[in-house]
């Protein structure tokens, strides 16, 4: 950025004020009931750990396309760079392989390298999303060393639930969502089918592959984001036997595909598609006593396969050639390159014990299975990880609680590991003041052990069987200011991560032998443990209930990250900033609702979000970033059976377009200025449905919408 874009957006966050949080918020938002930090019901204001909510009416107002746009655009703690290996999220400085995401209590699965593929998730379902910082719970252990995101969907509403959501936009954007609910006496069924697809854009003719030593290619017809197309079906079916009760069985079905341009510079040229096909099943049981306790069983599997589809003729048979990697493939031909597959079991029970105390005793089981023939040694790895973890949660006073928990985990590889945490919460009035100390474990991945592929952008990338287990130490103080129209809060972080696994470039002649002559690779990067590393920031919140129409957001985040890499040629430690961090973030939001009558409620909504610029040690700097978006939802009729909503805004009013060359690391992938509209229609007839409140699955809608 240069100085007038510094001196704008130091004025724009002057002038928004700052928070880390979702824009709209409501007077009744202090009685909303947060389940995730603890997995146990507290209210939103008195909640042991610091959690941030993202309800179903700030989804609405907002009409987000995707899980990625949504959590981007209201909240300042996240990055993302989607491409077509996923979405390169971060959360407060750390990757995807740090965050845990959660879909209604369960591990969302993907590429167990780190880069989930969020195309799981359907917008249309989420009831609300819940946000934890940190290692702050001894329930979910590694992968939740940055912090823990959950997606709550919305439950069956009556005996016959049936509903549609059309959205279209720009660039052949479209997402079709339909489900159905039926009751009948105890059983329930839900079925979802969720499509989406986009004919994709180019922000830049020019592009700068690391594969050929990032050399500026003119002649290229690689898209910033790919022509794609998604469709997941999922089912849902549950009974409760008895009081208090339940059991149900889920499964899943999603299929995505990738389409590469044609033509172009033929070193960049794609040969191949990409596919993706996951499932997933489930079954599970969870009884709520009459004593307050909560007993629950997950089983758990899931698999995640990635493909290439060949489209033309790639590949020469060479006799003279003695390497095992020479091969021909002929279009139509699909070869696999990973299957990735997760076998869970979850065992829990919450007792409430004397003196206000509630405890939380479990056993998780997690076996990992990779099979990819080309790209590790033996052609298959495996690992499990078993964990035991007990966590009190005690009010000695009415303001005050007090959280301490521990966790063992056992890895087959790495041996025992013992993690505690502790967190406290404190009610002075309107101020309510909050501490955390926990310590995370996480194991090397198969992945980062055993993987190598190679990458345009990225070059030759390798596992690493040398690599040592990462731990953390994290602490956050804040502290939060509550009235009945003003909301604000103070969250100081620090999070220390020892031996954290990164891509570092080696050279070329330490890369294995036979690597080389597959590849051919102009850059070599390997999965190695850094000396140290740490992320430290700020996230300061305020919201403004204006009045009974208007409503006031704003979000600021600010970030450090740093570690240090031992410099072999100088016998040095080189400090390096995180790759893809920058150093301030922030949003604005201003929303207004109005029923004009019965049948008609409008609401506007603006929304602006910026960051600096974007940090990368090898391939250039991202560029800071001011984009701003228009959103209008139209209420337009609440009848006895049906309900009709329309949704239509603009993305990126002032059309900023990000032109570095592909490859290079964009600060934002936006294709500038786009439109988008959505009918969504629901139909209910019959009893509407009450449900128990389960620990469990955490799906219970625990408050009413206005």
């Amino acid at each position: 950025m240069n100085q007038k874009q510094k001196l704008a957006f130091g004025l724009w966050l002057l002038t928004v004020g700052a928070s880390a949080q979702t824009g709209v918020w409501r007077q009744d938002s202090l009685q909303e009931v947060v389940v995730t930090g603890t997995g146990t019901q507290h209210l939103l204001r008195t909640a042991p750990v610091q959690t941030e909510v993202i309800t179903r009416r700030d989804l609405e107002q907002y009409g987000g396309r995707s899980i990625e746009e949504i959590l981007g655009g209201l909240s300042a703690s996240f990055d993302f760079s989607e491409d077509d290996m996923g979405s390169q999220m971060q959360m407060n400085g750390l990757g995807n392989a740090y965050i845990l995401v959660l879909v209604d209590g369960k591990r969302l699965h993907g590429d167990n390298g780190g880069e989930n593929d969020l195309g799981q998730i359907d917008p249309a379902r989420i009831e609300r999303i819940e946000i934890v910082k940190g290692a702050a719970s001894a329930l979910y252990g590694s992968d939740a060393i940055a912090g823990v995101i959950n997606i709550i969907t919305r439950r069956q509403e009556s005996n016959l639930q049936i509903e549609n959501d059309t959205r279209g936009g720009s660039y052949g954007d479209l997402r079709q969502h339909n489900g159905v609910g039926l009751s009948i006496g105890p059983v329930r069924s839900f079925t979802n089918f969720h499509f989406r697809r986009t004919d994709g854009w180019r922000n830049f003719e020019m592009e700068a592959p690391e594969r050929y030593g990032g050399r500026i290619i003119t002649n290229t017809t690689n898209q910033t984001v790919s022509h794609n197309q998604l469709w997941q079906l999922a089912e849902r079916l549950s009974m409760e036997p008895a009081k208090g009760m339940e059991v149900y069985a889920e499964g899943m079905l999603y299929h995505k595909h990738i389409f590469h341009p044609r033509g172009g510079d033929s070193e960049v040229a794609h040969y191949y598609d990409l596919s993706y096909d996951d499932a997933a099943a489930a079954a599970g049981w969870s009884w709520n006593t009459k004593g307050g306790n909560i007993l629950t069983a997950d089983v758990t599997w899931n698999r995640h396969a990635y493909y290439y589809d060949y489209t033309s003729l790639y590949g020469v048979i060479d006799e003279t050639d003695p390497s095992p990697y020479a091969a021909i493939y002929f279009d139509g031909d699909r070869i696999l390159q990973s299957d990735q597959r997760r076998t869970m079991v979850q065992l829990k029970g919450v007792f409430a014990l004397p003196r206000q105390q509630r405890l939380s005793l479990g056993y998780d089981y997690r076996y990992d299975w990779l099979k990819a023939p080309r790209r590790v040694a033996d052609g298959t790895a495996t690992d499990w990880t078993q964990a035991l973890y007990a966590q009190d949660e005690w009010s000695p006073l009415e303001n005050l609680n007090i959280t301490a928990g521990l966790r063992l985990d056992h890895n087959q590889q790495f041996g025992l590991h013992l993690t505690p945490k502790l967190s406290a919460m404190w009610g002075l009035g309107d101020v309510t003041l909050r501490a955390s100390w926990s310590q995370g474990f996480k194991s090397p991945t198969p992945k980062e052990l055993h993987y190598r592929y190679m990458s345009n952008m990225a070059g030759l990338c390798l596992g690493n069987t040398d690599l040592k287990p990462q731990t953390s130490n994290y602490y956050s103080l804040s502290a939060e200011y509550r009235v009945s129209r003003l909301s604000i809060s103070l969250t100081g972080y620090y999070n220390q991560v020892d031996n954290m696994i990164n891509l570092v470039s080696i050279p070329l002649s330490e890369a294995p032998g036979e690597y080389v002559v597959q590849y051919h690779p102009q850059l070599v990067q390997q999965y190695k443990n850094l000396e140290d590393a740490y992320t430290t920031g700020l996230d300061f919140n305020v919201k403004w209930n204006v009045g009974k129409q208007l409503q006031i957001g704003a979000s600021y985040s600010y970030l450090q990250a740093r570690g240090s890499v031992y410099d072999e040629d100088t016998e040095t430690l080189r400090r390096i900033t995180i790759n893809g961090t920058a150093h301030h973030k922030g949003s604005v939001n201003a929303t207004w609702n109005h029923r004009f009558s019965r049948d008609y409620r409008l609401g506007i909504g603006i929304y602006g979000r910026a960051s600096t610029r974007r940090y990368y040690e090898k391939h250039g700097d991202g560029k800071g970033y001011q984009l701003w978006r228009l959103s209008t939802t139209h209420d337009l009729g609440h009848g006895k059976l049906l309900t009709w909503r329309a949704e239509a805004g603009v993305d990126n009013i002032f059309n900023y377009v990000d032109d570095t060359p592909h490859g290079r690391h964009l600060g934002t992938t936006s294709a500038g200025t786009t439109v988008y509209g959505s009918l969504i229609i629901r139909f209910n007839h019959g009893k509407k449905i009450k449900y128990n409140q389960h620990y469990s699955s955490l799906t219970t809608n625990y408050y009413e919408e206005n």
